[in-house]
C-alpha cells in the first residue's frame, strides 16, 4: 500500500512537468511539482479530519495544475469530482466556477458543443446567485468560444454583455480583458483600427491593476497592429514594454514572443542588425524553455523508472514466495488437470480467433457501408451549400438593382419637381393650380412605403434575423430609422440615402444623431462599423 502511494504521487509529479499541448495556455508555474505534492496533503488531511469544503477546493486546485501541465484527462478527472463534492454542498458559486473551468478544458481539448454545455451550467448558477462577475465571465468565454469558430456576429455579442456585467460590477481586471478580446476580434477581422481602440481601452483600465500578465499581452497586440499597418518604429514602443515587464515577472514564453515581434519591427525599419539579434534571442529563450522542461522531465522519467522497476522486483519475490508454498500442495492436482487444461485452452483458442475473424469481416462490411453513407451526406450537403450560395446571390443582386431602380426613381422625380417648381414662378397663372397639384402628387411619391415594403422583405431574406437582433439594442426604433439602419447596411452613401429617403443631407445628419442616442452608442463609436458589425 505504501509503494503504490508513493508510486502515485511520483505520477503526479512527473504529469505537471509535461510540455504543454493544444492550443497557447497561461505559463505553467515553475514550482508545480511542489504545488501538487501539498495540495495532496491538503487533501488527504481535510478528509481525515472531516473537512469536505476543504477537500473540494484541494480537487478543483489540482484539476487546474493538471490542466495548465496540459493534463487534460487527469485535470477532467479531478473538476469532475470538485464538481460533485460542490453540487452535495450546495456551493452553487465555486460548482458554477469548477463548470467555467471544465468548459475551458473542453474548448482547448477541441470538443467546442461541450464546452458550450459546460458554460450554460455554469450561466445559469452565476445567474442564480446574482454573481455579475461570474457572469461576465461566462459571457466572455462563450464570446472567445464563437471567436475561434469565426462567428463574429456572436463572438462580438457575448463580449459585449460580458463588458456590460463588468463595468456594472466595477471589475477593472475583467473589464481589461473583455476589451483585449473584442481588439483580438478586430484584429482577425483585419479591422486594425478598431482593434487598436479597444486594446488601448484594455491597456487604460488595466494599468490600474495588477494583473501583469494580461498587461504584456496587451501591449504585444498593441504592437501586432501598429507593425501590421505600416507603422514599425510605433510598434517598436509597445513591443519594448512587453518585452521588459516579461522580464520582470520571469515569463519565458512572453520573452520569446515579444523578442521575436521586435525583431519583426527591427526588420521592416530595415535594421537588419537589430532584427537578427533579437530574433536570435527570441530562439535561444525557446531552446532555453525546452531545455529546462526536458531535463526536467527526463529526470522524473528516470524516477518513475526506477521506482516501477524496484516495485515489479518486490512483486515477483512475493509472488514467487506465495507460489513455492502452494507449489508442494497443488502438485498432484496440477499434474491431473494439465493436459485438460491445454486441451480446453486449445479449443477455446481456436473458437476465439474463428470468432475474431467473423467479427472483422463484419466490421469491415460496417465500415464500408457508413463510409459510403458518409460520402453521400457530404455530396448532398455540398450540393445544398451550392444551392444556397446561388440563392443568396440572386438574393443580393435583386437587392441591389431594386435600391437602383428606388434611387433612379427618386432621382427622375426630384428633377420633374424642380422642373414643375419653375414653371410655377413663370407668370403664366392659368397654369399654377395644375402643376401645384403636380408637384403635390410628386412629393407623396417620396413616402410611399410599396417600395420599402418589397426592399424590407427582400433585405431580410438576404441578412437573415438582422432586424431581430438590431431590436434587442434598442425598443425605441421607428420604421424610418430601420429603413436608414438597413441602408447603412448596405454601404450605401450618405448622398444615395437622402434620395433614398427624399431628405436633404442636413436632415440626415440629424436622423443619424437621433439613430445614435436610441442605440446608446458611445462618443467616438462609428454608426457605421456597429450597424456593419450586426
Amino acid at each position: 500500500m505504501i509503494l503504490t502511494v508513493f508510486r502515485a504521487c511520483l505520477l503526479l509529479i512527473f504529469w505537471t512537468l509535461l510540455p504543454h499541448t493544444g492550443e497557447s495556455l497561461p505559463p505553467q508555474p515553475s514550482n508545480s511539482d511542489s504545488l501538487v505534492y501539498r495540495t495532496k496533503q491538503q487533501y488527504a488531511l481535510a478528509l481525515e479530519s472531516n473537512q469536505p469544503l476543504i477537500a473540494a477546493k484541494a480537487l478543483q486546485t489540482l484539476g487546474r495544475l493538471f490542466f495548465h501541465a496540459g493534463q487534460y484527462p487527469q485535470a477532467l478527472e479531478y473538476y469532475s469530482e470538485a464538481a460533485k463534492k460542490f453540487e452535495q454542498l450546495g456551493e452553487q458559486t465555486l460548482l458554477a466556477e469548477t463548470h467555467n473551468a471544465l468548459g475551458e478544458l473542453y474548448y482547448y481539448s477541441k470538443q467546442p458543443n461541450q464546452a458550450r454545455q459546460e458554460y450554460e451550467q455554469a450561466l445559469a448558477l452565476f445567474r442564480k446567485t446574482s454573481h455579475a462577475s461570474g457572469v461576465a465571465q461566462t459571457y466572455g468565454n462563450i464570446g472567445h468560444l464563437y471567436e475561434k469558430r469565426q462567428r463574429y456576429d456572436s463572438a462580438f455579442y457575448f463580449q459585449r454583455k460580458a463588458l456590460q456585467q463588468y463595468v456594472a460590477a466595477n471589475n477593472q481586471e475583467g473589464t481589461a480583458k473583455i476589451y483585449e478580446n473584442m481588439g483580438s476580434i478586430f484584429e482577425d477581422l483585419a479591422r486594425y483600427d478598431s482593434a487598436q481602440v479597444y486594446f488601448q481601452r484594455a491597456l487604460k483600465v488595466n494599468l490600474q491593476t495588477k494583473d501583469s500578465l494580461l498587461r504584456i499581452e496587451i501591449l504585444n497586440n498593441l504592437g501586432d497592429v501598429l507593425r501590421k499597418t505600416g507603422h514599425p518604429k510605433a510598434s517598436l514602443m509597445y513591443s519594448r514594454q512587453a518585452y521588459e515587464l516579461a522580464l520582470t515577472t520571469h515569463e519565458r514564453h512572453f520573452l520569446s514572443g515579444t523578442s521575436n515581434d521586435i525583431g519583426k519591427a527591427y526588420q521592416l525599419m530595415g535594421q537588419h542588425d537589430s532584427a537578427y539579434h533579437y530574433v536570435a534571442l527570441s530562439r535561444a529563450f525557446e531552446a532555453e524553455i525546452y531545455s529546462q522542461e526536458s531535463s526536467q522531465q527526463l529526470v522524473l522519467t528516470q524516477a518513475l523508472f526506477d521506482t516501477e522497476k524496484k516495485n515489479r522486483e518486490i512483486e515477483k519475490l512475493t509472488d514467487e514466495r506465495q507460489f513455492n508454498q502452494l507449489v508442494t500442495a497443488a502438485a498432484v492436482l496440477v499434474l491431473l488437470l494439465l493436459v485438460g487444461i491445454v486441451t480446453l485452452a486449445y479449443n477455446r483458442q481456436k473458437l476465439k480467433v474463428r470468432n475474431e475473424q467473423t467479427l472483422s469481416r463484419q466490421n469491415q462490411l460496417v465500415y464500408e457501408t457508413q463510409h459510403e453513407l458518409m460520402l453521400s451526406e457530404l455530396r448532398n450537403k455540398q450540393l445544398e451549400e451550392e444551392q444556397l450560395k446561388h440563392e443568396l446571390a440572386t438574393r443580393s443582386k435583386e437587392l441591389s438593382t431594386h435600391i437602383l431602380h428606388i434611387i433612379q426613381k427618386n432621382e427622375s422625380l426630384e428633377q420633374l419637381k424642380t422642373s414643375l417648381e419653375k414653371l410655377i414662378k413663370d407668370d403664366k397663372r392659368d397654369h399654377k393650380k395644375q402643376i401645384k397639384k403636380i408637384v403635390q402628387q410628386i412629393n407623396d411619391s417620396f413616402s410611399h412605403d410599396q417600395y420599402w415594403l418589397e426592399f424590407s422583405s427582400t433585405f431580410e431574406q438576404v441578412h437573415h434575423s438582422f432586424f431581430e437582433k438590431l431590436r434587442t439594442y434598442s425598443d425605441q426604433l421607428s420604421t424610418s430609422d430601420l429603413r436608414l439602419i438597413a441602408l447603412l447596411k448596405m454601404n450605401l452613401t450618405s448622398a444615395d440615402i437622402s434620395t433614398l429617403l427624399g431628405i436633404s443631407p442636413d436632415s440626415l445628419r440629424v436622423t443619424r444623431y437621433r439613430l445614435r442616442k436610441k442605440l446608446n452608442l458611445e462618443s467616438g463609436e462609428s454608426l457605421t462599423a456597429f450597424v456593419q458589425s450586426l
